[in-house]
């Protein structure tokens, strides 16, 4: 199970975007990595380039790149503190997320 899932609000504890919130957009689990939405922006130039029979010309193009997901903290739901995550395991076998510092589910 991961720590962090697609839809979660974390906060950045460490880089460049460091104390801005934001909402989980994807997560790369193999890589350790996600994409928060609107943070860590990056400018790709892009040549101009034929498609079809039409041309695009060359621009600078904004986008969100990946960032390592030992830059991030969890914002618990219910306590609305950045946390970190532990795990229970209920009577039923069923495996949750909890929040370190309220003992709440965060699932």
């Amino acid at each position: 199970m991961q720590r962090i899932k697609k839809g979660d609000t974390v906060k950045v504890i460490a880089g460049k975007d460091k104390g801005f919130d934001g909402e989980v957009i994807r997560v790369f689990p193999k890589a350790n990595r996600l994409i928060i939405n609107n943070i860590n922006i990056m400018k790709k130039h892009e040549k101009a380039r034929q498609v079809g029979n039409q041309q695009i010309p060359a621009q600078i193009s904004e986008f969100e790149a990946p960032m390592d997901l030992s830059n991030v903290m969890l914002v618990c739901p219910k306590c609305e503190e950045a946390t970190r995550v532990g795990f229970d395991i209920k009577e039923d076998g069923y495996k949750t997320r909890v929040c370190k510092k309220c003992n709440e589910d965060i699932d």
